[in-house]
């Protein structure tokens, strides 16, 4: 019986998981931010996952008891040359530490990656690891657009095609959120708060080819907020902006690559009003809710097919 563990120290979230059979046991807890603050130092970050893994850990193999075959970890953002951040390191430690005390393999992934593995493991569309498609990964760190292409030795490359020029989606959404007297991360309250509007907008975003500007989004909704526009209708505006700069990369990419299947996956995808509107247009796939926020289901995922393959990832 093969069991996967797969480990996931974010910026946002610590993480741990079990892969067994097919069926995945996750244990997360997001990072402690202070009322008001937007985010953490890396430091801090470092600090809270020391403190956060191991009462995970614990807890994952008070449920489910027995050795593993091997571990995948995320060890930085992106599979790109130059992409750190320390906060993986704790993770990655940590998985080093495991297989060599219990001999089985280390595979390293990149927290992108892990993203884009549990869209699919959740979307039941692993098939996709054999094929061409293009992912987007929204979220507090991170919006791009990448084209997924299979690697001969296993797995799969991420070649980024489009992203962000300036602020993130989730960044977009945190800042408007905390400016609403939400806490952070904003994401969850502000769709909540955002569902009361019956409010509707036009709203043109800013592009350059298939990229996209977002700073304009915290700009109009401050002004929103000095006129004294409800709450709940500056949340739906936040979205949908958050929204139509998605809706036109996705159309900008598909036309200089038509017929490819979309992939939606990062904690910022898990909003309700998002997954309706782009599954509604495109059919897109995407992550179940608790597979698009930060997880370390995805690396353990990829893991398990390393392992299958018979090769390095």
């Amino acid at each position: 019986m093969t069991r996967i563990l797969g480990i996931d120290t974010s910026n946002y979230t610590t993480s741990c998981a079990l892969l067994q059979d097919g069926v995945i046991l996750q244990k997360k807890k997001l990072l402690p931010v202070r009322p008001g603050q937007l985010g953490l130092r890396q430091s801090d970050a470092v600090f809270h996952h020391t403190q956060q893994l191991p009462e995970l850990m614990e807890e994952l193999f008070r449920e489910s008891p027995g050795p593993f075959s091997a571990i995948g970890v995320s060890t930085r953002p992106r599979s790109q040359e130059g992409s750190y951040m320390p906060c993986f390191t704790v993770g990655h430690g940590t998985a080093r530490s495991l297989a060599a005390a219990f001999g089985v393999p280390c595979r390293i992934f990149s927290h992108q990656d892990g993203h884009i593995a549990a869209a699919l493991y959740s979307g039941r569309r692993l098939d996709w690891i054999g094929k061409e498609f293009l992912a987007f990964h929204v979220s507090g760190g991170t919006t791009e657009a990448v084209l997924v292409r299979p690697r001969a030795e296993g797995g799969f490359s991420a070649d980024l095609l489009a992203s962000s020029l300036d602020l993130k989606a989730g960044q977009a959404i945190d800042r408007v959120g905390v400016m609403l007297g939400l806490p952070f991360p904003a994401g969850r309250a502000l769709e909540e708060l955002a569902l009361r509007s019956s409010a509707s907008f036009r709203i043109r975003p800013s592009m350059k080819g298939a990229s996209c500007s977002l700073s304009g989004i915290e700009n109009k909704c401050r002004t929103m907020v000095e006129r004294g526009t409800p709450p709940e209708d500056i949340a739906l505006f936040c979205l949908l902006s958050v929204e139509a700069a998605l809706d036109a990369m996705a159309a900008a990419l598909l036309q200089e690559r038509p017929g490819l299947p979309l992939l939606f996956a990062g904690g910022v995808m898990s909003n309700s009003i998002l997954r309706r509107d782009l599954t509604e247009k495109y059919g897109a796939t995407f992550a179940e809710p608790a597979f698009s926020s930060d997880n370390a289901a995805g690396v353990a995922v990829l893991a398990a097919l390393a392992e299958q393959k018979g090769g390095m990832a």
